[in-house]
């Protein structure tokens, strides 16, 4: 199912719609903590973790370990998605209890919570910026003509063909994400720098340590290439249906806050199971509009946020799962396309 509203076109900036919904928004209490879901919910999914890893040692040195691999793939997105509402304090109110759980969660899978947190906040101020946002700042994509036209060598020709490439450099991306966290913390970009540093070591110790252990080598490095794989995959196609192929702002844009946020982001419908595969960022325009609100209580938001912007003639966007990839894949064959072109003439 597709839901558009349409746009007006207006671009003057109206602060007070914002402040209306929010008041909305608040008289139904969705703005309230959600304690218990996330000891049951975060719970569960540490113990699976736990669990996963005693299964691991308990089935020994076997290439059905692959299957165990793709499983942990998934445990460590759920984790994740854990992490990420930490870091937007979904689960209490004072942030150091919020950085508490995303520490620890980060240490579980191998990411950076610090340095995440930056990049993800930079993120929600500027959704879909050409300049400012750093998830359109990918070296081998282009999301935009211009910077497809600034590519050269290599990721010129990712950029050609990034349509066809995409999923597959999605396997990359778990090993990217390390990479990135490495980084961030040897080059003293975080500001717990002990702390981050002491869980990424933990966590690469340990986890090299029992692949390597229980597993022969030949198994071991193919147990690594699914689980890292399938994370990165599990991990890009939860983040890309939110904002790529929507509007895209430049600088000097007139968008007030409500109007940026809706138009740059698109919803995946699909009920329960697409709510918990998606770690509730199938609701990404209720996310962006207030990112502390706990992930159960988006659903709730969902039809109060789409009547109110039919109310004042914003677009909202919303589909399906398969749709939102082809959207996805459309615009970026479309920004590849000149590149094409040029290689041809």
């Amino acid at each position: 199912m597709t839901t558009v509203v349409p746009d007006s076109g207006r671009t003057i900036p109206r602060g007070s719609d914002f402040a209306e919904l929010s008041r909305r928004i608040r008289h139904a209490g969705l703005m309230q903590r959600r304690y218990v879901h996330y000891a049951v919910a975060s719970g569960l999914t540490v113990a699976v973790f736990a669990g996963t890893w005693v299964a691991f040692v308990a089935l020994g040195d076997s290439w059905w370990q692959l299957i165990t691999a793709a499983f942990l793939a998934m445990v460590c997105t759920q984790l994740s998605f854990t992490g990420h509402d930490a870091g937007h304090k979904q689960i209490f109110r004072g942030r150091r209890a919020n950085d508490a759980v995303g520490y620890l969660h980060a240490g579980f899978v191998g990411l950076s919570y610090g340095s995440w947190v930056g990049s993800h906040n930079r993120h929600h101020a500027n959704p879909n910026h050409e300049d400012d946002d750093p998830d359109l700042d990918i070296s081998v994509l282009a999301f935009t003509e211009d910077q497809g036209r600034a590519k050269r060598g290599f990721v010129r020709w990712t950029a050609k063909y990034q349509a066809y490439l995409f999923f597959p450099m999605l396997l990359l991306e778990g090993l990217s994400l390390h990479l990135a966290a490495v980084q961030a913390v040897w080059g003293d970009k975080v500001k717990s720098r002990g702390l981050e540093g002491a869980l990424l070591v933990v966590h690469f110790a340990a986890y090299l340590s029992a692949v390597f252990l229980v597993l022969s080598p030949g198994k071991a490095i193919a147990f690594i290439a699914i689980h890292q794989g399938l994370w990165g995959v599990y991990m890009g196609c939860s983040f890309a249906p939110n904002h790529k192929g929507m509007l895209t702002l430049t600088e000097g844009h007139t968008l007030d806050f409500l109007r940026k946020q809706v138009l740059t982001s698109r919803n995946v419908c699909g009920g329960p199971g697409v709510d918990f595969a998606l770690g509730g960022l199938n609701y990404q325009i209720e996310h962006h509009l207030f990112p502390s609100m706990p992930r159960p209580n988006l659903r709730h938001a969902q039809p109060i946020v789409e009547a109110f912007c039919r109310e004042h003639d914003i677009a909202y966007r919303q589909c399906g799962l398969l749709r939102s990839y082809g959207d996805v894949l459309g615009h970026l064959h479309a920004v590849g396309q000149p590149l094409r072109v040029t290689s041809r003439a």
